[in-house]
């Protein structure tokens, strides 16, 4: 799952391209294609959120190794894609070959039979990436498309502001982990001795993604269970404590109301902030800042809880109906399963392959490129995404879901109380699943 707000720093790819899009006419749902010259029946089409800058080095990679055969993306504004999707292939929409799926929606895609099997390279891809990466991209037992990245997050801190504050930096050894407890302990002083106008900032803002991880800490579960797993779970105790703490931060005046996710990173690069929660994204577009002087460390946790933090990103899948799936299929296996493919999709984005010897090869890099500012990264990366990591539900109401919570986390971060909002996003739940059983 990548998301990288920005605005007093150079904006994000995923910013800048619904930015773009928005801005041009009669692209909500055609995107905007790379050049489609040649032979129509050797050229993958191939549709996804990001900008055609990311996926270039892989294209490149792709056609080089398999010359005759060329890919067409087609990018559509993030907030767009799934409605995009759904659109393009219950119309049985033949012009799209491969696509991006994000991963907890793999269930309810494969339920509407908008995904191929691809069991046939199974093996290959078991032994290529994660077992959590080949369970995540598959449904009930059968492989429904190939996980090309992860993701995790960090805790960056501003050095000077600490400094100035009398407060300590957190340490980059997930073994010390900071309790959120200490953390806000910290940025009040930083408000108080500092000047800072907020303690902390979590870029994740009413995204379950983001917010997942101070539910579990606290014992909460995912907010779904059942057999089915179509029934909601979002009033346990772990929950309620959870959105108390996120009511409270934004009622006691620790991180700012009435700012989206996108323009959260600028708080912390203004020095408005001395935490921020974010994912690796950031860490390129920091390093780029002569002025500013961070470091990171590993997400808190909840003082008697458990340390989890979020993952999951993006796999890549097969349109059914496509004309091409062979061709497809081919691409798919290249940018997934080989170690030159799956290193070329992060040659132009700072995310994570889910390929086993590219992250590898990709940690490694980060552990000879560390800077002082990012000592750590990597051994934190491995040890979240082998400790702590914990995926979103698998369930094919999950859409609906996060639907459904981000405006029940919007309503409690701008004032509603936690647990008559949690029970009124828990009835939403109970009817709109009804309609799934």
């Amino acid at each position: 799952m990548n998301r990288s707000p920005g605005a007093a720093r150079p904006l994000s790819r995923r910013t800048l391209l619904a930015a773009a899009l928005a801005a041009a006419p009669g692209v909500a749902l055609t995107g905007c294609a790379s050049d489609t010259s040649g032979d129509p029946g050797r050229t993958v089409r191939f549709l996804g959120p990001e900008t055609p800058e990311t996926f270039q080095p892989v294209i490149r990679g792709f056609e080089k190794a398999h010359p005759g055969l060329r890919v067409a993306y087609t990018a559509v504004p993030p907030a767009q894609l799934n409605d995009v999707l759904q659109l393009r292939l219950s119309a049985k929409d033949s012009a799209v070959d491969v696509y991006c799926v994000d991963q907890p929606r793999v269930p309810a895609l494969s339920a509407r039979g908008f995904l191929t099997d691809l069991n046939g390279v199974g093996r290959r891809a078991r032994a290529a990436v994660t077992r959590e990466q080949y369970e995540i991209s598959s449904w009930d037992g059968t492989l429904r498309s190939l996980p090309v990245w992860t993701s995790t997050q960090y805790l960056f801190y501003n050095v000077d502001l600490l400094k100035k504050a009398g407060v300590g930096a957190p340490s980059a050894d997930p073994a010390e982990r900071w309790t959120w407890e200490r953390l806000l302990d910290a940025g009040r002083r930083a408000m108080k001795r500092a000047g800072c106008e907020y303690a902390l900032i979590l870029e994740q803002t009413d995204a379950y993604y983001g917010l997942q991880p101070l539910v579990e800490s606290l014992g909460g579960g995912s907010g779904v269970t059942g057999d089915d797993m179509l029934s909601p779970a979002v009033t346990t105790d772990g929950w309620t404590k959870a959105m108390r703490w996120y009511h409270d931060l934004f009622a006691d005046g620790l991180s700012p109301r009435g700012v989206t996710s996108f323009q959260l990173a600028s708080f912390f690069t203004a020095g408005k902030v001395p935490f921020f929660v974010g994912g690796p994204w950031n860490l390129g577009a920091f390093a780029g800042l002569k002025d500013l002087a961070w470091g990171t460390a590993p997400q808190p946790y909840f003082d008697g809880g458990r340390p989890v933090t979020p993952t999951d990103s993006w796999s890549w899948g097969v349109n059914p109906y496509s004309h091409r799936k062979d061709a497809g299929l081919r691409f798919m296996e290249y940018a997934s399963l080989t170690t030159e493919g799956s290193l070329a999709t992060v040659a132009a984005s700072p995310l994570i392959p889910s390929h086993r010897a590219a992250f590898d090869a990709y940690a490694a890099r980060l552990d000879e490129q560390a800077t002082k500012s990012t000592e750590g990264v990597a051994t934190i990366m491995r040890h979240e995404l082998e400790h702590t990591a914990v995926s979103r539900p698998r369930s094919v109401g999950y859409t609906q879901f996060e639907t459904v919570l981000a405006s029940a986390f919007s309503d409690i971060r701008n004032g509603s109380p936690a647990e008559p909002r949690l029970a009124k996003a828990s009835d939403e739940l109970v009817r709109t699943w009804e309609r799934l059983r």
